[in-house]
């Protein structure tokens, strides 16, 4: 079936959830699709459009519910556990400040910032021609923001794999062999644009490598991924990979950025998470 056509159980695959649940969105209506021969078909194009609908319902709902909480604000963009022990930390110093962060990658989380939906974007997005992290995306993502960017941190992204690596993996070039499984991260998150970036370079085409379209949203999903024996290899950070006992090949060091409109820097709560930062 065309790429651009997709039957039941390769929505399902691309939505993440089992194929009885795509056909209990058919029978409520809540998924646009048509029928022909007999068949369920589903065109890849309305069904990003319909998932980024419902993406953004869904932020416009959260930001209402963070709106009448003081002290709250709502949160997009890329993961890192260290991310999550500053804001556990900032919990801990502020009960009274809440962060509710969303983990949809570097590049939907700017574009979250620049609609309004969100207050605070955290990205990792390199620029190859400028050799910039982040600040020259802010205006093909979130055009018209006046943004403050913070860089939060710097970490180290590479290769993970299980302990004992039987499979002998060393580097991008491997990760096409026909008896490795990779576990990816979602369309649009840095790291994915990472991988995507490194095997161009390396002349791969991405149908080669088996699992590519295997997707999670985080880097401990990659970790655990790998512990499970689901894939044997992934991209994610060092923290991760030391966290789970497992083996780690270095590709880059990135800078890690909190990005936030001008007029939201002073505010209580983000000034709280810059003194828990430092």
């Amino acid at each position: 079936m065309s790429k651009e056509m997709m039957n039941t159980k390769e929505v399902a695959s691309y939505l993440e959830i089992h194929e009885k649940q795509v056909y209990a969105l058919i029978k409520e209506g809540k998924i646009p699709c048509t029928k022909a021969t007999g068949k369920w078909i589903f065109p890849k194009h309305i069904i990003d459009s319909w998932i980024d609908d419902n993406s953004r319902s869904g932020m416009n709902q959260a930001k209402e519910k963070a709106a009448r909480m003081p002290g709250a604000l709502l949160a997009a963009g890329s993961n890192d556990p260290v991310l999550d022990l500053l804001l556990s930390t900032l919990r801990l110093s502020n009960p009274d400040i809440l962060i509710f962060s969303a983990n949809t990658g570097s590049s939907q989380g700017l574009t979250a910032l620049g609609k309004g939906l969100v207050d605070i974007a955290w990205s990792h997005l390199f620029d190859k021609d400028s050799g910039q992290y982040n600040v020259p995306f802010i205006s093909r993502l979130a055009p018209g923001i006046e943004a403050v960017v913070v860089s939060m941190f710097t970490r180290e992204t590479g290769i993970i794999t299980s302990p004992g690596d039987s499979k002998r993996i060393k580097g991008i070039t491997d990760l096409c062999k026909k008896d490795i499984r990779i576990i990816n991260r979602q369309e649009g998150s840095g790291t994915r644009l990472l991988l995507d970036g490194l095997i161009q370079k390396a002349g791969i085409e991405a149908s080669s490598i088996t699992g590519y379209d295997n997707v999670v949203f985080t880097h401990l999903e990659v970790g655990l991924a790998i512990l499970s024996g689901k894939a044997d290899a992934g991209i994610a950070t060092g923290s991760v990979a030391s966290m789970l006992g497992l083996n780690f090949i270095p590709l880059s060091s990135e800078r890690f950025d909190m990005v936030i409109a001008r007029n939201n820097f002073f505010k209580r709560q983000v000034q709280a998470l810059i003194s828990v930062l430092r």
